[in-house]
C-alpha cells in the first residue's frame, strides 16, 4: 500500500488526520451473550492482538476491563446498565442519537495522556441484519475496527474482512492486516495528528511482514 491508500484510513470526514493505537495490554469483557459467544469474541480479539504483536491481559490495573463489548436488543438497555453512565458521560443523549439514526453498532474510545487508546466500548444492537451475521465474522470485524482508531469513513463502503466462500472461516483483508501489523511497529508513535504519519506508516507496511 502507498500513502494515497493509507492516509484516507485515518482521515476523518471533517478532514482531520487522527491515528491512535492501544498503549496498554487489552483486557476484554463481553456482556449480553452466552458463554460460547463470549469465547468467540475473545478469540477474535486475541487473533487481532496477536497479528498486531500487541499484548492481552486478564485485567487492566486502572479499569479492570478496558475493552467492553455490549450486545443489545435495544439501545435503551444501555440506560438501564448499572454505572455505565459513570464510564460514558452524556449517555442518555448518545442513546437518543443512536435511536434516531437507527444505528446497529457504535464504538467509543478513551485515550491516555500520550494520545494512545486506553479503553474501547463496543456496542452492538442485534437487529435483523446483525443477527444474520455469523458470530465469528461479526467478532473479527469488530475486533479489527477496535484495535486502531480508524477514520469514521474507513469501512463505510467495504468490510475489513475478505470475501470468502460460504462456510469458510473469516479472515481480515490483506491490506487491513498489513496496516494493523505496521501500526504497532515500535518505531511509530502511539498517536498522531499530522498526515505525515501516513508516510511513515506506509513505509512500515512494506517493511513489516
Amino acid at each position: 500500500m502507498d500513502v494515497a491508500e493509507v492516509q484516507p484510513l485515518f482521515t476523518r470526514s471533517d478532514g482531520a488526520y487522527v491515528f491512535a493505537r492501544w498503549n496498554r495490554p487489552i483486557a476484554p469483557v463481553v456482556f449480553g451473550v452466552e458463554d460460547g459467544t463470549i469465547a468467540t469474541v475473545k478469540g477474535a480479539v486475541e487473533a487481532v492482538v496477536t497479528l498486531a504483536g500487541h499484548k492481552m491481559a486478564e485485567t487492566d490495573p486502572e479499569l479492570g476491563a478496558n475493552m467492553m463489548w455490549f450486545f443489545l436488543r435495544d439501545w435503551e438497555e444501555l440506560i438501564a446498565t448499572p454505572h455505565l453512565d459513570r464510564l460514558i458521560p452524556d449517555l442518555a443523549p448518545l442513546v437518543a442519537r443512536l435511536k434516531a439514526a437507527e444505528a446497529n453498532q457504535y464504538r467509543i474510545f478513551r485515550f491516555d495522556p500520550e494520545g494512545g487508546i486506553r479503553a474501547c466500548f463496543v456496542f452492538l444492537r442485534m437487529d435483523a441484519h446483525l443477527s444474520e451475521v455469523p458470530a465469528d465474522t461479526l467478532a473479527l470485524a469488530q475486533a479489527a475496527q477496535s484495535i486502531l482508531l480508524w477514520s469514521d469513513t474507513a469501512f463505510t463502503d467495504a468490510s475489513p474482512l475478505a470475501r470468502l466462500a460460504d462456510g469458510a472461516e473469516p479472515v481480515l483483508r490483506p491490506d487491513v492486516a498489513g496496516v494493523i501489523r505496521a501500526a504497532y511497529d515500535p518505531v511509530l508513535p502511539p498517536a498522531a495528528t499530522d498526515a505525515s504519519h501516513a508516510l511513515r506508516l506506509a513505509a512500515r507496511i512494506g517493511a513489516v511482514h
